[in-house]
């Protein structure tokens, strides 16, 4: 599990140096009745994430996350598939997914991440995160000329310097989105510092000190990988 570095709002700081597919389950829940619709495809936005499934679901797992933390890269190429797939549909377990913000790098996904309607996060969440490792080669790489396009100038240009540097505009042109209205996203400034402050107040409200964290019927779980949240996930089929 990562630690945080970085509690501070982001807003305030200028950017430094940066923080340095799906896997299948090794043993499938059996597929229970769903009470409606296809709960795989359902994305609800909540007051501070968005929540993959059934609302109602009896099981109901948060993960808090970072862009830069190189093991939640890792936790979502072996742990978001099998949870996507093979839990969630089910209406027994559903998934929401919340930002935990440790530098500006972190803030600029965020607000890429949820740019759009709600139904498309999950499939930027995915784009941003299984991109890790290649855009973060870069920003530990990045220059000093890069380094002051990221810390001065209004919130907006920072946020596109970011955003062009690591190959943010790449990624989420794959996706659909073209330069401009990506850029309707990242200069929100407004909705950056509510990103910042939720991630302010989950923090302090669980005692936060790393991601991911998971917490499932309010309690943090002892796990940080696939391998350790697997089986809080499987009781809810017995």
């Amino acid at each position: 599990m990562k630690k945080f570095a970085y509690l501070r709002k982001p807003l305030m700081l200028a950017a430094a140096t940066v923080l340095a597919a799906t896997a299948a389950a090794q043993s499938a829940p059996q597929p229970g009745p769903q009470k409606k619709g296809n709960w795989g495809a359902m994305v609800t936005q909540t007051e501070g994430g968005h929540l993959i499934g059934n609302p109602e679901a009896k099981g109901k797992l948060v993960e808090y996350m970072s862009y830069t933390c190189s093991h939640c890269a890792a936790f979502a190429r072996t742990g978001d598939g099998a949870i996507k797939l093979l839990y969630v549909p089910t209406g027994k377990v559903s998934y929401e997914i919340r930002h935990l913000i440790r530098d500006p790098v972190d803030l600029t996904a965020a607000l890429a991440a949820q740019c759009g309607d709600p139904i498309k996060f999950p499939g930027n969440h995915e784009a941003l995160i299984l991109k890790h490792d290649e855009w973060m080669a870069k920003a530990k790489k990045v220059t000093q000329a890069q380094k002051a396009r990221w810390s001065f100038g209004s919130f907006g240009s920072r946020a596109q310097a970011i955003a062009s540097d690591l190959d943010f505009y790449q990624i989420m042109e794959r996706r659909g989105y073209s330069r401009t209205s990506l850029d309707q996203c990242l200069t929100d400034e407004a909705k950056a510092q509510s990103i910042a402050e939720q991630s302010q107040a989950d923090i302090e409200a669980h005692s936060l000190i790393g991601t991911p964290t998971f917490i499932m019927g309010g309690k943090r779980l002892d796990a940080h990988d696939w391998a350790g949240l697997q089986p809080h996930l499987d009781k809810f089929f017995r």
